[in-house]
C-alpha cells in the first residue's frame, strides 16, 4: 500500500512538474505582443549589458562578434522537470562594411531534468564569433551545444574566453541562479519576420542579402558596435 501510494506521488509530481514547465513555455511564446515590442526591449537589454560593470569582457570585445542574438525574456520555471522559452532577435554584420543587418526574429526553448525548483527570467545576450554559428542561425532549426559548440561568456576584463561558435552572456534573479542555454533549440518566427517587413522574409533576406528594412529598428543598430579603426602607423616611421 505505501508502495502505491509512493508511486502515485511520484506520478502527480510528474504530471504538475509538466504542467509548469508547458505553462513556462507557453508564457515565453507570448511575451511580446508584437515584434516591435521585442525590438524595443531588446535595445534596453543591450544597452543594460553594455553598461553592466561586470560586463567589461562583452564590452572590450562585442566588435568582434559576426552576430549578436538578445532574448529580452528567457522564462524557465519546472520542478524536476524544467522548461525555458522565449523570444529573440539576430543581428548580422557585413564582412566589409561592418555594418549591422536589420533584425530577425526566433525562438529558443528547452525542456531540462534536474534538481531544481523555482520560476526566472533570464536577459540572456549571445555572440556569434564564427561563420558556422551564422550558418547555423539560417538554418530552419538547430541545437546549442549540439550544431554548434556554445560556451559561457567569460566576465571581467582578464577573463579569457573558451574557443566556440557561440558565447552566451546572461543576468538572471530567481531560484535558478544562473543561466545555462546547452541543449536549448533556436527555430526562426518567420510569421513575425513577416509581420515586421511587410513582405515574405526570411533570415536570408534579412541577415545576408538586406531586402528589407524597418526604420522602427534605427535606435537598435545605432547602439550596436561600430567597427574599430585600424591602426596604422605614419609613413616614413
Amino acid at each position: 500500500m505505501k508502495h502505491s501510494l509512493n508511486i502515485l506521488a511520484l506520478i502527480l509530481t510528474l504530471f504538475i512538474s509538466v504542467m509548469l514547465c508547458n505553462t513556462s513555455l507557453s508564457q515565453a511564446s507570448e511575451d511580446f505582443g508584437k515584434p516591435e515590442e521585442l525590438v524595443s526591449k531588446g535595445t534596453a537589454v543591450f544597452k543594460g549589458f553594455m553598461q553592466d560593470p561586470n560586463m567589461e569582457w562583452f564590452r572590450n570585445n562585442i566588435h568582434n562578434a559576426k552576430g549578436i542574438f538578445i532574448v529580452p525574456q528567457m522564462l524557465r520555471g519546472g520542478f524536476i522537470i524544467g522548461g525555458s522559452g522565449g523570444s529573440g532577435l539576430l543581428v548580422a554584420k557585413d564582412k566589409i562594411s561592418g555594418n549591422w543587418s536589420y533584425p530577425a526574429f526566433y525562438t529558443m526553448g528547452s525542456v531540462s531534468f534536474g534538481l531544481q525548483i523555482g520560476a526566472d527570467a533570464s536577459e540572456i545576450i549571445l555572440m556569434v564569433m564564427t561563420d558556422k554559428g551564422i550558418n547555423a542561425m539560417l538554418s530552419t532549426e538547430f541545437k546549442l551545444g549540439g550544431d554548434v559548440a556554445v560556451a559561457a561568456g567569460p566576465v571581467g576584463a582578464s577573463a579569457k574566453a573558451q574557443t566556440a561558435d557561440i558565447l552566451a552572456f546572461g543576468r538572471s534573479k530567481g531560484l535558478f541562479g544562473g543561466v545555462s542555454i546547452e541543449g536549448a533549440v533556436v527555430a526562426p518566427r518567420n510569421d513575425w519576420n513577416n509581420k515586421y517587413y511587410q513582405t515574405q522574409a526570411n533570415p536570408a533576406d534579412i541577415l545576408i542579402k538586406r531586402s528589407v528594412t524597418n526604420t522602427q529598428a534605427e535606435e537598435l543598430r545605432s547602439v550596436l558596435p561600430k567597427r574599430q579603426a585600424t591602426k596604422t602607423k605614419p609613413l616614413g616611421t
